[in-house]
């Protein structure tokens, strides 16, 4: 995996992100996807083992249910 440093803050963050407004489904959402949460971590442990450290989450996908799992 590649890392680049994230601004001046000296974070190292992947180049690759993990976006997750699948996660949980609901709303409006759920037209894009919809991972429950086995599947979600699933993808989360994926991702893990790949390196990738950054994750794009947001208190609206899903109406929260994103950032719970």
């Amino acid at each position: 995996m590649e890392y680049r440093t994230l601004g001046r803050s000296g974070l190292k963050v992947s180049t690759l992100t993990l976006g997750t407004m699948t996660f949980g489904g609901t709303g409006p959402f759920a037209a894009v996807g919809n991972s429950d949460l086995s599947e979600a971590r699933r993808i989360i442990d994926t991702c893990i083992d790949a390196g990738i450290n950054l994750i794009d989450t947001a208190n609206v996908y899903s109406n929260g249910l994103s950032e719970e799992i």
